[in-house]
């Protein structure tokens, strides 16, 4: 039996949003999947001061999760990362100079 891959079957991501007082948040990922992952921040400590910042869980590589704090419109690039089920070199993840959508 194959692994499973989410560009395999497409499904929805799970996906989970909250605002709190001066907090935004959107959610994208697989829980499950997450365990043991590398967590990759970007977002400059400047950034983390001000609260903004997307969080990216990798397994082997991949894109499982991820959670942009105070960050908009980069919930679709995020899901896309995920749905793209390959390898994705977290240099280019921390790169702020990359847009979401082209790492």
């Amino acid at each position: 039996m194959e692994s499973w891959s989410p560009r395999a079957c497409k499904p929805a991501i799970p996906y989970f949003n909250t605002d709190q007082f001066d907090l935004g948040m959107e959610c994208s990922g697989f829980g499950p999947l997450t365990r043991g992952a590398d967590l990759i921040y970007r977002g400059g400590w400047g950034d983390w001061a001000a609260g903004e910042f997307i969080v990216f869980w990798q397994q082997a590589g991949r894109v499982v999760a991820g959670t942009n704090v105070n960050v908009w419109d980069v919930s679709d690039a995020v899901q896309a990362l995920i749905r793209r089920a390959e390898p994705v070199d977290p240099a280019r993840l921390l790169d702020e100079s990359i847009p979401l959508n082209q790492v």
